[in-house]
């Protein structure tokens, strides 16, 4: 049997999909794209694939729930204080949108801080040592 090259990619679905591939695009420093069709986005996903943002069938609604899976965006320290780029970043999350859940705490493998995104997925900014 040949070998079938796959990628991956994350799926979210969205009420207002453009709004929130730009609130991601922010904060991973990169541009969104237009997808298939004017409801759906895809932002570059480190290290590889596709945050694929998108509005669902009118015919299969995907109404809004509290989960374990939450999106985790991560860097390594650049300086000597990883508290300081951290609040740096919260607050770059916050001013577009972003609702603090969990507020910034030291971690053995860092700092982080747990988000709602601006249509309230989870989401944990990581700032590793």
């Amino acid at each position: 049997m040949a070998a079938v090259e796959m990628n991956g990619s994350i799926v979210l679905a969205a009420d207002a999909p453009a709004a929130l591939a730009d609130f991601y695009a922010g904060l991973l420093g990169v541009e969104p794209q237009q997808g298939l069709s004017a409801t759906h986005w895809r932002v570059p996903w480190p290290p590889g694939g596709w945050l694929e943002i998108y509005a669902p069938s009118s015919s299969r609604p995907q109404p809004r729930r509290q989960g374990r899976l939450a999106l985790c965006l991560q860097r390594a320290a650049a300086g000597a204080d990883p508290m300081a780029e951290l609040h740096d970043w919260l607050e770059s999350a916050t001013r577009t949108g972003a609702s603090v859940l969990e507020p910034p705490r030291q971690e053995s493998f860092g700092v982080e801080a747990w988000l709602g995104d601006p249509e309230g997925n989870r989401l944990l900014l990581l700032v590793q040592r």
